[in-house]
């Protein structure tokens, strides 16, 4: 079959890239540039760990405490576990590890200057055309936007947009200083100086970002007003304006936007194409590398011809519906955040207060921060086809932890490093570890589990872990490519297995209605 084809090399675009090269899958990206990554040190981008290992970040810096303050009292500290912290980096540095992985992958091709002008689709593929001197055709099985937010591919499919432009406006700044606190972020309501909510955060090196909380629709913001809020801010922090130096600043306007359709026909839509967000902490470049993860191993299945075309369906019913639910959660809690308007009845949770809603959107918590659950996902298997699911810590279609295994061949790693590749089995077996793995790969479940394993209609692996949240000895839990729980069995079911994997190809799930081979 012909690649896919991805306009647009941002972080979206360079990890789908990468993720389908994992899945066997070939992919062209289309690269409107020239290739070179602007080191912009103030515009960054915060992970949760579990994103943060999907891409393989490198580097980056995790926050030992997220405090809150009012004027000169502190309101909350948050101690945060360092496997938990939120992962800081610069988005350019992101980017630029990608773009290095994706050097290293014979089935990855960035083609640079290559902007894209015409797009048309068949039965069996797409045609996409990029202008220049002589200009190009390219084929592919699929097309996918990651061309931000004034997409092209979302213009040439006609796909609407709609939502509000500049819900929230921050002053921002990176800068190298030393501050009170080590490698703790900070919230600053009412700083003394003026300047009214401040967030600070620490980068790698020394670095620091400063975002100004600013007016909507205000009047630009000239450097010297900008350096001039640094050196107050600076002033009331430290007692005098300590030594420093400006690396770079902007202002950030955070939009709220939704495209109406995320698939048409052959094409799709991801990250800036088909979203915008970012208001009270959220994640825009998170929320665009959780749509690459979740369409990379749908699109290999049905490249490599082992799952229906319907399966790609569920892309838009899960990420769309988890961005258009953290989106309404920022409508409601807007006004009581910024406003304090009345809508405690309306958005569980805000009793506590607008500064909790903005510690778990910046902490990647509650309804402003948690990752998504696919709880109504048409992948989930019908209750009547795994009667014997049992509850674990972790709720069908939410992501599981990252705990320790072994797989089968005796290597140990963490579970978050085997996802991306295909269907994960994972079973519960206390005390493996102080086995050598050739005693117990023939002993108790283990010879039943494989041989169901290795029949299943989907790539799969095996793996064994000491102990997971709630989960008894015994326990197989199913996991999709990108970290989603499918179900908790009790023991080898091969039957309830095998309906599990027919669900996530989409051959078995609620809403299926088609039936595909395995070839």
């Amino acid at each position: 079959m012909d690649p896919v084809i991805i306009v647009g090399a941002g972080p979206v675009g360079l990890a789908l890239s990468l993720a389908l090269a994992r899945h066997q899958v070939p992919s062209v990206v289309l690269d409107a540039g020239d290739g070179e990554v602007e080191p912009r040190a103030a515009r960054t981008c915060v992970l949760r760990p579990d994103t943060a290992a999907y891409t393989a970040a490198l580097g980056g810096a995790r926050w030992a405490a997220w405090r809150t303050e009012r004027r000169r009292q502190e309101m909350r500290r948050v101690e945060l576990d360092p496997a938990d912290s939120p992962v800081h980096l610069q988005q350019y540095a992101l980017e630029r590890s990608l773009r290095a992985a994706l050097t290293r992958e014979p089935l990855a091709r960035i083609v640079t200057g290559a902007r894209l002008d015409r797009l048309e689709q068949d039965a069996r593929g797409v045609s996409a055309h990029t202008r220049g001197p002589d200009g190009t055709w390219w084929r592919g099985s699929y097309l996918v936007g990651c061309d931000g937010a004034r997409s092209t591919v979302r213009k040439l499919l006609r796909i609407r947009f709609p939502g509000r432009t500049s819900v929230e406006r921050h002053a921002v700044a990176a800068l190298r200083v030393e501050l009170p606190w080590d490698g703790e972020a900070l919230l600053h309501r009412d700083v003394p100086g003026g300047d009214g909510e401040v967030v600070a955060r620490p980068l790698p090196n020394g670095v620091w970002r400063l975002d100004w909380l600013l007016p909507p629709r205000g009047d630009l913001v000239t450097p010297e007003e900008l350096v001039a809020r640094i050196r107050r801010t600076l002033s009331a922090w430290c007692g005098q304006v300590p030594p420093y130096e400006l690396l770079d600043t902007g202002v950030h306007t955070a939009h709220q936007r939704l495209a109406r359709h995320w698939r048409a026909g052959r094409a799709f839509l991801a990250g800036d194409a088909a979203h915008l967000l970012g208001a009270l902490g959220t994640r825009p470049v998170e929320e665009g590398l959780r749509d690459a993860a979740n369409l990379a191993w749908k699109l290999a299945l049905c490249w490599h011809r082992r799952a229906p075309e319907s399966l790609l369906d569920s892309y838009e019913a899960e990420r769309r519906g988890s961005v258009g639910a953290r989106l309404r959660a920022v409508d409601q809690a807007l006004p009581l955040v910024r406003g304090g308007g009345g809508l405690r009845t309306l958005l569980p949770g805000a009793s506590r207060g607008h500064l909790d809603l903005l510690t778990d959107g910046h902490l990647g918590r509650g309804l402003l921060g948690a990752p998504p659950r696919y709880e109504d996902s048409p992948l989930a298997p019908e209750d009547a086809v795994v009667p014997s699911a049992v509850p674990v810590g972790t709720e069908p279609g939410s992501p599981v932890p990252d705990v320790p295994v072994t797989a089968l061949d005796g290597s140990r790693g963490r579970l978050w490093e085997r996802l991306g590749h295909g269907l994960l089995v994972l079973l519960v077996a206390p005390g493996t570890h102080v086995w050598d793995s050739r005693h117990w790969l023939s002993a108790g479940l283990m010879p039943e589990l494989a041989a169901v394993v290795g029949r299943l209609p989907l790539p799969a692996e095996l793996l064994v872990t000491e102990s997971y949240p709630d989960a008894a000895a015994h326990t197989v839990l199913v996991i999709r490519p990108d970290g989603h729980l499918v179900a908790a069995l009790p023991g080898a079911r091969s039957d309830e297995l095998r309906a599990c994997a027919e669900a996530v190809r989409c051959a078995g799930g609620r809403d299926a209605d088609v039936t595909a081979s395995a070839g």
